[in-house]
């Protein structure tokens, strides 16, 4: 009797690690897929060919394109399939017990540079499926109003180690991160003019810097 329980923690183990991975292949498909034909124009068909999984396990584990693209933002923003806000995770954590304001906005920019990588991508997949989908707009849009809330939190921690610059606020310091970290400020030095990942990364840090604090 006493065998049959560790088998059988081995068993449901296993079965969550394929289960993990075949989420996984699923949602690499249709990044690669959206971004390759359009949202509009990629089929869940299509997307559990390219995974090599069942249509039906498409839908079982995201029920439809729209859930599929909004699951493929909430993992690329935290960098895995774990149910954890992101600011619990230890970047931001890391952000948030840091004493020196400066050092803080280094952290920060370092942190939300490794997110906005992962994360841009998709969102140019979600702009332009907004054009023509209004959930999908409505979905981006609560997406980045919850991004300035977040923001809004960060500043409070800087705020919390001494002064902002001037008589500014600190929902204005965070529209102005939340401008800063944009992910269409990202498109546009890192595509348009083809900055490198650390350029970006050292001008948002000394960015951020100069326009927040005295």
């Amino acid at each position: 009797m006493g065998k049959v329980k560790p088998q059988r923690r081995y068993d449901s183990a296993l079965r969550k690690e394929q289960a993990r991975q075949t989420r996984a292949a699923i949602l690499e498909a249709a990044q690669a897929l959206f971004a390759e034909r359009s949202y509009a124009s990629t089929t869940v068909e299509a997307i559990a060919s390219q995974a090599g999984v069942a249509v039906d396990t498409v839908y079982a584990g995201f029920g439809h394109k729209r859930s599929l693209l909004s699951a493929l933002m909430d993992v690329r923003v935290g960098g895995d399939d774990e149910s954890i806000d992101l600011l619990d995770r230890s970047g931001p954590q890391s952000v948030r017990v840091e004493p020196n304001q400066r050092r803080q906005l280094e952290g920060f920019a370092k942190d939300v540079t490794s997110i906005i990588e992962r994360a841009r991508p998709v969102d140019d997949i979600m702009r332009g499926a907004a054009v023509v989908d209004s959930e999908i707009a409505a979905i981006r849009a609560g997406i980045q109003q919850h991004r300035f809330q977040n923001l809004l939190k960060f500043v409070s921690w800087v705020a919390a180690n001494g002064p902002l610059r001037g008589e500014m606020s600190e929902e204005e310091a965070a529209t102005i991160v939340w401008s800063l970290t944009s992910p269409e400020m990202h498109r546009l030095l890192r595509v348009d003019r083809a900055w490198t990942m650390e350029r970006y990364r050292e001008w948002l840090a000394d960015t951020l810097t100069r326009t927040l604090l005295p």
